[in-house]
């Protein structure tokens, strides 16, 4: 197995790694490519990440009959907000 302390600065990577690297810290950038390197990594869009905690306020928000205060609210149309709670109403 290859010693990742041994990587102590950015240059000695590879430029197409040096920004991943520059973004999330070189121990962090070490961590991950010890537990994932060589494999493909799927990283959400920021909206992806929240959605699950909209979705639930969304919910909690929902008091009967303000479908289009909450699609105005979250711009999203009343058809994406009735569906978001039939979803919520299913899994329960």
């Amino acid at each position: 197995m290859v010693d990742m302390e041994k990587i102590e600065s950015l240059e000695q990577l590879e430029d197409s790694n040096k920004e991943l690297a520059k973004t999330i810290g070189l121990e962090a950038y070490k961590k991950l490519v010890q537990h994932y390197g060589g494999s493909y990594i799927y990283i959400n869009k920021p909206d992806t990440v929240v959605r699950n905690e909209r979705n639930e306020e969304i919910c909690r928000k929902f008091n009967g009959s303000n479908y289009c205060q909450l699609a105005t609210e979250y711009n999203l149309t009343e058809n994406r907000i009735r569906s978001i709670l039939k979803q919520k109403k299913e899994i329960l």
